[in-house]
């Protein structure tokens, strides 16, 4: 897909960065995603090639809009951006904390993705990827998972988000199947990044998530849609 185009949400920072990074190594022009300009450009002048920094607050209609406006070109399509929460249980989480974590990590990548599908109707081979969780997987929250132990019920904002991230992601692969689109969510395991004090204390590389995201972006016509997969390529259960 070189000489394509890309947006990365959040990409000023973790997960985001390298997987924008990982696109322009690919010969892509990457849209780097950020709320705050200046760390937008300066994550854009860091990972260098043909990145190009553009201000979008995911929560922000007019930012959005704006986004919108100034990229028409557009093949791939990654919904990066997501907070997380206060690892409060569902009996003692607060309707506050639920909107506040919703509204970036599913509401967002609904206006995004519908504000863009103008651009990427127009694609001749469009992928969006959205960067979920394992821990968003109902199967994992109730059986035997690599991902964190079996009737843990802490952190109900933030799972619960990526699980109706991942019903998203598989109702669009249905609608847009037809218009050669593949769309796929990407659990990216446990990374170092600023997303809670667990990830930067015991995360991972955040390189290595992104390489899975990238595979997602990039794949062939006869790729998968509407699949979950893991950062290293295996299906993980909805």
């Amino acid at each position: 897909m070189s000489g394509s185009t890309a947006l990365v949400t959040g990409a000023n920072k973790g997960i985001g960065k390298e997987i924008a990074r990982l696109l322009v190594a690919e010969g892509l022009t990457v849209h780097v995603g950020a709320r705050d300009p200046e760390r937008g450009r300066r994550a854009a002048e860091e990972i260098g090639g043909d990145a190009r920094p553009v201000q979008l607050d995911v929560t922000d209609a007019d930012s959005v809009a704006e986004a919108v406006h100034r990229i028409t070109e557009l093949d791939v399509l990654v919904n990066n951006a997501g907070i997380s929460d206060s690892f409060a249980e569902a009996p003692e989480a607060d309707v506050a904390e639920f909107r506040r974590v919703y509204e970036t990590n599913v509401f967002a990548v609904l206006t995004v993705t519908n504000g863009f599908l103008p651009a990427l109707r127009r694609s001749p081979r469009p992928r969006i990827v959205n960067v979920s969780s394992g821990t968003g997987s109902l199967s994992w929250s109730t059986n035997a998972n690599p991902q964190f132990a079996t009737g843990t019920g802490g952190a109900a904002a933030y799972r619960t988000s990526k699980t109706a991230l991942n019903g998203l992601t598989a109702l669009y692969a249905q609608s847009l199947s037809g218009e050669g689109f593949k769309v796929n969510a990407l659990a990216p395991g446990l990374r170092a990044t600023e997303l809670n004090a667990r990830a930067a204390a015991e995360g991972g590389d955040p390189a290595e998530a992104a390489a899975g995201a990238v595979h997602l972006a990039t794949l062939p016509d006869d790729g998968p849609n509407g699949g979950f997969f893991s950062w290293d390529g295996t299906q993980v259960p909805w």
